[in-house]
């Protein structure tokens, strides 16, 4: 890629963009910050939202029109969630499509939507299902955030037909249809530019030892394991403070989590909060994350046993790696594969009140073991930096093309959203929903119906998931 060969490139998110931004937004402009250097890149949000603005790349919240505007002038768009299912232009484009599937959020959907009634509930997942179908069709090169992932959503791109031989006599390996970006870190370690919780924050002086948990509270998560483990904690180490970093989503759409009230009320139960159990109720500005996570002891991410958890990527434990704090995280995921294999703390069973105290008082009490978890996690970091984790879409982007199997597949986008699915054949043609395998076809119809009744007795809600 030169100089001399830049492409306009639009990503999209649906997220807000402020100064305290939240997992889909933070990869999304640390997306545009690499992409930039070698091309132009406008970053939309779907929000209303956009408060903050770069001197490298342009940023705005775009609406219908200039979404109509910004088509015409991109060569490549890159977007996530549901961009593609709220903005027509782009359901239409014939222009190269991006599709960034990080978050599995048809998983998160299965815990988040428990509350709903049915047949809310199952049509709600099915919506979403049919949101990720539409998008396996129409993508023209899809991102994910490991290799277990990237076996989920081989799986889904393989039962609506994109798993092909077009797509295969290009690249055997199918890398160039669907490859592993995963979420990064700032090339240069970390800088503390001030206090934050230690003599700032009433209840937590110089000499305690802080826990910090570092994202937001969510249904697929588990605080209150973590909250009455420091229960048990604070009977052998009476100064250990448990630090929830932020717990009011910068989104202004966003519901409190039942996790978070279940959190809040075990903490009162017991007695801890204000005392042992500190929540921040804004959101950290993304800038000023490190002067938190330097000032901890101990990081902690804790989830229950769902499926959700098989799948995730914990954006919450690489800023722990980071900064070369210590990790306490449940079993069950590639970060505690991660943590295991390279001594960046422990890993406990879900749900083990008793096992999360041991772990946390074993890294409390060994200051010795704290700095082989630094010395390990400075090794690891640079793995992820973002220069590094972004290279395959970077290799991509310096020479996109539509897929091989572009034709075929934008008559199935056609048949099923009412689009014309990229300039390509209209629905009936050869290649659309007839071209799914028989048991592929049976179960969008089902999820196409399910979706289609849920949608007319409940509202679509804005934020789902977060890091």
């Amino acid at each position: 890629m030169t100089s001399a060969d830049p492409k306009h490139i639009l990503i999209v998110t649906d997220d807000v963009l402020t100064e305290r931004m939240a997992g889909p937004a933070i990869r999304a402009w640390e997306i545009a910050g690499s992409l930039c250097t070698d091309h132009e890149v406008v970053l939309a949000t779907t929000s209303p939202v956009c408060e903050t603005h770069s001197d490298r790349f342009q940023t705005e919240a775009a609406d219908a029109t200039r979404f109509v505007e910004l088509e015409a002038w991109c060569d490549v768009v890159l977007m996530q969630g549901y961009v593609l299912e709220r903005v027509q232009p782009l359901r239409d484009t014939n222009k190269v499509i991006i599709v960034d599937l990080y978050d599995p959020i048809f998983l998160e959907d299965l815990e988040l939507n428990r509350s709903l009634p049915e047949p809310d509930r199952t049509g709600q997942i099915a919506d979403v299902v049919r949101v990720f179908a539409v998008q396996a069709a129409r993508g023209d090169y899809f991102l994910c955030a490991s290799e277990k992932q990237r076996d989920l959503w081989m799986g889904f791109l393989a039962a609506f037909g994109r798993v092909n031989p077009a797509n295969y006599e290009r690249d055997p390996s199918l890398r160039s249809l669907l490859d592993v970006v995963t979420f990064g870190l700032p090339d240069d370690p970390p800088q503390r530019a001030g206090p934050a919780m230690r003599g700032v924050v009433d209840g937590i002086e110089s000499n305690d030892e802080i826990v910090l948990w570092g994202g937001g509270v969510y249904d697929w998560l588990d605080p209150v394991t973590a909250i009455r483990a420091i229960d048990r904690v604070r009977r052998r180490r009476p100064n250990v403070r448990l630090f929830f970093l932020g717990v009011k989503h910068p989104s202004p759409f966003a519901e409190e989590s039942r996790a978070l009230g279940a959190a809040r009320a075990a903490a009162a139960e017991l007695g801890l909060t204000g005392r042992h159990v500190f929540f921040n109720d804004g959101w950290i500005p993304y800038a000023r994350r490190a002067d938190y996570l330097l000032e901890a002891d101990v990081g902690i991410s804790l989830h229950q046993d769902h499926v959700e958890t098989a799948y995730s990527f914990r954006t919450r434990i690489l800023d722990c790696i980071w900064a070369g704090l210590p990790i306490v995280a449940t079993a069950g995921d590639a970060f505690a594969e991660l943590i295991q294999r390279e001594g960046l703390g422990s890993v406990v069973p879900a749900e083990d009140v008793e096992a999360v105290a041991d772990a946390l008082v074993g890294l409390l009490e060994d200051a010795g073991r704290r700095a082989s978890c630094r010395e390990r996690a400075a090794i690891v970091a640079p793995r992820f930096a973002w220069s590094a984790v972004l290279e395959p879409l970077i290799r991509f982007c310096a020479h996109p093309l539509r897929a091989p199997d572009a034709q075929r597949r934008a008559a199935w986008a056609a048949e099923h959203t009412g689009g014309t699915g990229g300039a390509g054949p209209q629905a009936g043609s050869p290649g659309g929903a007839r071209s799914l395998t028989g048991a592929a076809r049976r179960a969008w119809e089902v999820y196409r119906a399910e979706g289609v009744r849920a949608a007319a007795s409940r509202s679509l809600r804005v934020v789902r998931r977060r890091i």
